[in-house]
């Protein structure tokens, strides 16, 4: 795909909730021909009709140009470019379903945030093995800071691509850079994902510490030692360690566990404050990435012989066999040891 081509391609989003309507808001205001794959029929007809998404994205008006259908067939028949936003824990099932209608020489572009669950596999890994066809050349991977009301209201935003493909990961650079978009471009998928994967477990102990009444001491340790145990895992998966100090990095892992829009640190501050965990997700209408990954990284992290000690004790805390009081006291009295022990 050339950059020429790339201006011209139809885009199809798989994915209708908040993120994946954010990015297709955001493309058809940039003049770009794009359908919305929904798996709720009825949610793709609601959209059609009243330009809305009340179930994820509420209150923002979609673009007239916008088409929205619940067939894999319409949706992926004659795209070019396909942005993959389903939750993490699907992307293989809608895969393996979707990729009977992908064209043959579509680009895939995913956003999805996760390590899967039961097979501590990235995306990257799910989709080579769902899609044997397509392989690394027309995959890339799009991650960093950026809360979909906030795409949408048009707040300067700066995310990363990821590919093997030089070449496609400047295509995708330049199909979504806006005046508000802006992309960089980057050869580490590993770093990437891992960064955008693992921040939302971080994200769920800053909760947890806020929930418990711990200030912004507590939240800074938390940050800058989640940022340690993200980097040794993702470099021991063969990531370049100064992508943790960029966008998909440290600049994802600041805004998931500050900004109140995110997800899992709203699943944290609730446990903290004493909430059981089946009750905080039944009130939830979209997913908070970081409950299921929790169990992936510590998978993840035994195979590589990695030491995860806060992503552990999410776990402990989400499995209920820890308070979240004792967590923060069996993290405090670790041994010892050099800050820059890796």
């Amino acid at each position: 795909m050339n950059d020429q081509d790339a201006k011209n391609d139809r885009i199809t989003i798989l994915g209708g909730g908040a993120m994946g309507t954010a990015l297709a808001k955001m493309l058809c205001d940039a003049g770009r021909e794009v359908t919305l794959w929904t798996y709720e029929p009825d949610l793709a007809e609601q959209i059609e009709r009243t330009r809305e998404n009340t179930m994820f994205l509420p209150g923002v008006e979609l673009p007239g140009t916008l088409r929205a259908v619940s067939s894999l067939a319409q949706a992926l028949g004659g795209a070019r470019v396909v942005f993959s936003v389903t939750p993490s824990q699907v992307l293989r099932a809608v895969w393996t379903e979707a990729g009977k209608y992908l064209e043959p020489d579509a680009s895939i572009v995913c956003a999805s945030k996760g390590v899967e669950i039961g097979t501590a596999k990235m995306m990257s890994e799910v989709l080579d093995e769902t899609l044997p066809s397509v392989g690394p050349r027309r995959l890339a991977f799009l991650s960093g800071p950026s809360f979909a009301k906030e795409i949408v209201a048009g707040h300067p935003t700066a995310v990363v691509v990821a590919s093997r493909n030089p070449e496609l990961a400047r295509s995708v650079q330049m199909i979504t850079s806006t005046s508000s978009f802006r992309a960089y471009t980057t050869d580490d998928v590993v770093g990437v994902e891992l960064g955008g994967a693992l921040k939302n477990v971080i994200a769920i102990a800053v909760g947890v510490a806020q929930g418990l009444g711990f200030g912004h001491n507590t939240r800074a340790g938390l940050i800058t030692r989640g940022l340690a145990e993200v980097s040794r895992l993702a470099v021991a998966c063969g990531a370049d360690p100064l992508t943790l100090a960029g966008l998909a990095g440290v600049g994802d892992l600041v805004l998931t566990c500050t900004g109140h829009l995110s997800r899992n640190l709203q699943v944290g501050i609730r446990l903290g404050e004493g909430k059981s965990l089946s009750k905080i997700l039944e009130g939830m209408k979209m997913v908070a990435e970081g409950v299921k990954t929790a169990y992936s990284a510590i998978d993840l992290a035994q195979r590589h012989g990695v030491d995860m000690p806060i992503s552990r004790v999410v776990v402990q805390i989400l499995n209920g066999d820890m308070a979240p009081g004792e967590a923060v006291r069996s993290l405090m009295s670790r041994r010892l040891r050099e800050e820059k022990d890796f």
